[in-house]
C-alpha cells in the first residue's frame, strides 16, 4: 500500500517506544503503595488513556492529584533507568523524515513522554501531550492540534497508533490511519493499514510531501 501525506503523527508508547516493561514496573510499584495489585489496575480500561483518567477510576477523588504525581515520578525514574527501547523499525523510519514532517502525539504527560523518547534516542521537534489539550483520545483534539502546529491540512496527515482510542481519534480528525499490533490483535484495530511494527513502514520525502509504503 502507498499513502501520500504531508505529515505523520505517531503515538509514543508501543508505537515508537517499547515501554511496556517499564510501565508494568512503575504501575506495580505505584499500585502496591495504595494497597492494590496490577490486576486491580487492569480491571479498568488502560490502553490509550491518560494516567490521570485511570487513577480517577481507581481511587477516591481527594487522592487523585497526589497519586498521579507519585505515578509520574515512578514512570520517569524507570524510563531514565533504562527501561525503554525503540519499537523495531522506529529509528529507521524517523531517520528518513524531515523534522517538520512528523510529530509525537501521546496521552502521557510531557515529563514521562520526554523521558521515554529520549531513552530510545527519539527527540521530536513537535510533541503533543496530555498537558497541551482539553480533550484526550478518542477525541480528535490531540491530532488536530498536532496538524495545526505542523502547519498542515489534517486530511493530509497519517496517524500511526497501537490503541483503538488513538485510531478512533485519528479517524475523527479526518486522517488516514496505520495500526501496529504491539498491544492489540489485528481484529481489535480499525485502520487503513495494519502492521506488526514499523519495520513494515517506510517513507520518502518528496518536493510536495511524503510517500509512505506499507508492506
Amino acid at each position: 500500500m502507498h499513502l501520500s501525506a504531508d505529515a505523520i503523527l505517531f503515538d509514543s508508547d508501543e508505537t515508537l517506544v517499547s515501554s511496556m516493561r517499564s510501565v508494568v514496573r512503575a504501575w506495580t510499584q505505584w499500585a502496591e503503595s495504595y494497597g492494590m495489585t496490577l490486576a486491580d489496575v487492569t480491571r479498568v480500561e488502560v490502553h490509550g488513556r491518560p494516567a490521570a483518567a485511570i487513577v480517577a477510576d481507581l481511587l477516591p477523588a481527594h487522592l487523585v492529584a497526589e497519586a498521579v504525581a507519585r505515578l509520574e515520578d515512578a514512570e520517569v525514574a524507570d524510563a531514565v533507568g533504562g527501561g525503554v527501547v525503540p519499537v523495531p523499525g522506529a529509528a529507521e523510519l524517523l531517520a528518513g523524515l524531515p523534522a517538520d514532517r512528523w510529530a509525537v502525539v501521546t496521552s502521557g504527560t510531557r515529563r514521562v513522554a520526554e523521558a521515554r523518547l529520549a531513552q530510545a534516542g527519539i527527540h521530536p521537534k513537535f510533541l503533543i501531550t496530555i498537558d497541551d489539550i482539553t480533550h484526550h483520545k478518542p477525541h480528535p483534539e490531540p491530532f488536530l492540534l498536532a496538524a495545526r502546529r505542523l502547519g498542515v491540512d489534517p486530511a493530509r496527515c497519517v496517524v500511526v497508533e497501537d490503541a483503538p482510542a488513538g485510531l478512533a481519534a485519528g479517524r475523527a480528525a479526518g486522517m488516514k490511519t496505520i495500526a501496529v499490533t504491539t498491544t492489540h490483535s489485528a481484529a481489535e484495530l480499525d485502520a487503513d493499514a495494519i502492521v506488526a511494527d514499523l519495520t513494515a513502514v517506510s517513507a520518502r520525502a518528496t518536493g510536495t510531501g511524503l510517500t509512505l509504503t506499507v508492506e
